[in-house]
């Protein structure tokens, strides 16, 4: 496949997890939560985490924002199943190596979609708002996450 295949491969990929998110939705049975907001953007997104000892049994998002904020969001909501805490702390700092461009585009069930944010450094904080929120939900902090 050429490279402009791939990225519209990509593109429609990001479309269809913004168009029909995944996991969307409050979580009643949470027992983790956090807020994230974009000013520059207005990007905002809520995680919910429903954890069993240290692995994450279910997530699920509230948001309102771009494509990139709410496809970003929906993978990560499916990939988290089932992870513990550690394994969902390697892949957040993977996928954060990832869209930054600090390391080359690998195999991440999928999340690899992302990677062409690096080029667009604005849109980087659109697609790593949701995983730092999720982080806050971990470590149970109440403040929103903000990318400023």
């Amino acid at each position: 496949m050429s490279d402009g295949g791939l990225a519209d491969l990509y593109q429609e990929v990001i479309l269809e997890h913004s168009r029909h998110p995944r996991n969307f939705g409050p979580a009643d049975d949470a027992n983790r939560s956090a807020r994230g907001n974009n000013p520059l953007c207005g990007d905002r997104v809520t995680i919910h985490l429903k954890l069993d000892g240290d692995v994450i049994e279910d997530a699920r998002f509230e948001a309102r924002g771009c494509a990139i904020s709410l496809a970003s969001a929906s993978m990560m909501t499916e990939m988290v199943k089932g992870k513990t805490e550690e394994e969902v702390r390697d892949l957040f700092e993977r996928f954060h190596a990832l869209v930054t461009g600090k390391t080359e585009a690998e195999e991440m069930g999928g999340l690899e979609v992302l990677a062409g944010v690096k080029d667009f450094p604005t849109r980087i904080k659109c697609a790593t708002l949701p995983w730092h929120a999720m982080s806050a939900a971990l470590e149970g902090s109440d403040d929103d996450v903000k990318t400023e």
